[in-house]
């Protein structure tokens, strides 16, 4: 911290009676002591602009509510991600408070792919007046084409980077548009769907309708898309979470209260939680599933029809489990002879015809932590066309890349957002692909790696690890993508005790000097460089950083510290 940030922090604790700890993370935030009470407690009510400053808003919010006035039948295509069936529960509850039960369209992501296509068109045109999609259709002009003339209409509802003209359509809501001027192209899908049905109620009073939905209620659902979509918790975002994961706690939605069982938490749900255990049950419906099992299980009202889907969907997942650990093992190894070479590529990119195509997202995640560089996996089937996904490291825009790649002829189709993206290629091609990412982002993504370090908010002892000291720190959250949670480090703690646990994550005992202790657990850490250097310490003392937190088992709170990283001291 720079002498004009701890000065930050002084004026903070002084000045809002504060702890000295939670000051320090504020300021390394660049929250000044003005800022501090609104960074602490964000509202809708202060953060949220008025709807109508996003592109086709009214527009949309004007359909939308015509359909709800002539009692129409409406269809919502939606994503097969987190993010998507948020979203479609989202609205698909909205129009349920004035009992229109919509038609919910979750493509098959092996046999469908991303998006709209002319089938799934004109079979919900068959069957709708109004066809929403969310969380895709900004670049479907082609598949919308498939049911021109016939009078229905169609609204987007999305926030993916915009790849050629927009379709000509009703409207198409996506802050990331280029004649988009809010300045809120960090919101998720869920959060457009979100802004755009404050813009109904609107429409909705003024057209003398009273009894509206409760939107507050449901914020549960665009906490949960939010989180899970890995969008910056800033502005808007973070007041959002903060206030859906009030709504969440309630349980008032039998499908979130379901996985949240099945998922084994037993204490009030937080960003965690819907990001690591609720989010993986719900994408493993689409990944090796049924796609439309997450959206269903968000919709359904019926508790032990809810309960039927989440355990479904708890069973994909350890499916899902075992089959990546295999891929996973076998894309490493793909990735470490590649990172041997002479030259290390910009973008890993990894690939084979034996991998579930519903789990190259996970294994590009997987290689992106063990590379720390942006990574690809791609699943190539018998006649040689792939289907691959990307992620990226903080600073580098993946969407870009691959819309670049797709301007060039190199990708079949390609597209996402800056820290994920999905992209079809050619067998054929794949090495003009690998040529194409080292000449476009070698420059960018050695940067990045050059100058990564770990910040650390704040130094502190075993002994002052307490609950009461990670609940004040808790008060600068939500944590997540642009708000991370804050580090600290226990520095010269020896390991006191270790054991493996779970799958390949290391929980250990870690002593102070004067013989204070606090447990720790590093997830995933087994066969990492820093599970080994923790593994081989040996009784010799260690920095090591991590976030804290509260861990709630069998009626008992105890501070815990998840290590992210670990030095010798010099």
């Amino acid at each position: 911290m720079s002498p004009a940030q701890a000065q930050v922090a002084l004026d903070i604790a002084q000045r809002h009676g504060i702890v000295d700890l939670l000051a320090r993370v504020l300021a390394g935030r660049g929250v000044t002591a003005d800022k501090a009470p609104g960074f602490l407690d964000p509202t809708i009510k202060a953060l949220m602009p008025d709807p109508r400053s996003i592109t086709d808003v009214e527009a949309a919010a004007e359909r939308i509510a015509s359909a709800i006035h002539n009692r129409e039948r409406v269809a919502i295509f939606g994503d097969y991600d987190v993010d998507g069936a948020s979203s479609s529960a989202l609205l698909a509850r909205y129009l349920r408070h004035f009992d229109i039960e919509a038609q919910i369209y979750i493509p098959d992501r092996i046999h469908e792919g991303y998006g709209p296509n002319p089938e799934a068109m004109r079979e919900l045109a068959a069957a709708a007046s109004l066809i929403v999609t969310v969380d895709c259709g900004t670049n479907s002009a082609e598949a919308f084409s498939a049911i021109a003339g016939t009078g229905v209409d169609i609204v987007v509802l999305d926030h993916h980077q915009v790849g050629g003209p927009l379709p000509e359509v009703a409207a198409v809501v996506n802050p990331n548009r280029d004649d988009d001027l809010s300045g809120l192209g960090h919101l998720c899908a869920a959060g457009i769907v979100f802004m755009t049905l404050v813009e109904v109620s609107r429409q909705l009073r003024g057209r003398g309708v009273s009894r509206l939905p409760d939107l507050l209620s449901m914020l549960d659902l665009v906490a949960l898309g939010t989180v899970c979509d890995v969008v910056p918790l800033v502005g808007l975002n973070r007041a959002l979470v903060a206030k859906g994961l009030v709504a969440a706690r309630h349980l008032g939605n039998p499908g979130l209260s379901a996985l949240a069982r099945v998922s084994a938490i037993g204490e009030p749900l937080n960003p965690f939680h819907l990001g690591f255990l609720i989010g993986p049950r719900i994408n493993a419906g689409g990944r090796i599933g049924n796609a439309a099992l997450g959206s269903m299980a968000l919709v359904e009202d019926d508790a032990n029809r809810a309960g039927e889907i989440a355990a479904e969907l708890d069973r994909l997942n350890r499916e899902r489990q075992a089959i990546e650990t295999e891929m996973v093992a076998e894309a490493r190894a793909e990735a470490d002879r590649d990172m041997a070479g002479s030259a290390p590529p910009a973008v890993v990119l990894t690939s084979s015809t034996r991998w579930h195509p519903g789990i190259v997202g996970l294994i590009a995640a997987r290689l992106k932590e063990h590379t720390r560089r942006p990574a690809f996996a791609v699943s190539f089937n018998a006649s040689g066309k792939g289907t691959g996904s990307g992620r990226s490291i903080p600073g580098f825009d993946l969407g870009r890349l691959v819309r670049a790649a797709v301007d060039e002829g190199i990708l079949v189709k390609g597209g996402g957002h800056a820290m994920a993206a999905g992209i079809t290629v050619d067998r054929s091609r794949l090495g003009d692909l690998r040529d194409f990412f080292d000449e476009r982002a070698s420059g960018a993504v050695t940067s990045l790696i050059d100058s990564e370090t770990q910040a650390i908010d704040g130094a502190l002892t075993a002994r002052g690890v307490n609950t009461g000291l990670i609940e004040e720190i808790g008060k600068a959250g939500p944590f997540g993508s642009g708000n991370p949670e804050p580090v600290f480090v226990l520095p010269n703690h020896r390991v006191a005790s270790s054991a493996v646990v779970g799958n390949g994550h290391l929980k250990l005992r870690l002593q102070a000097e004067d013989r204070s202790a606090v447990d720790a657990i590093a997830f995933r850490a087994v066969d990492s460089d820093l599970g080994q250097f923790l593994s081989g310490l040996g009784g010799r003392p260690a920095h090591v950083a991590g976030t804290l937190s509260v861990n709630h088992w069998n009626g008992r709170q105890t501070p815990q510290m998840r290590i992210v990283d670990a030095a010798a001291p010099v």
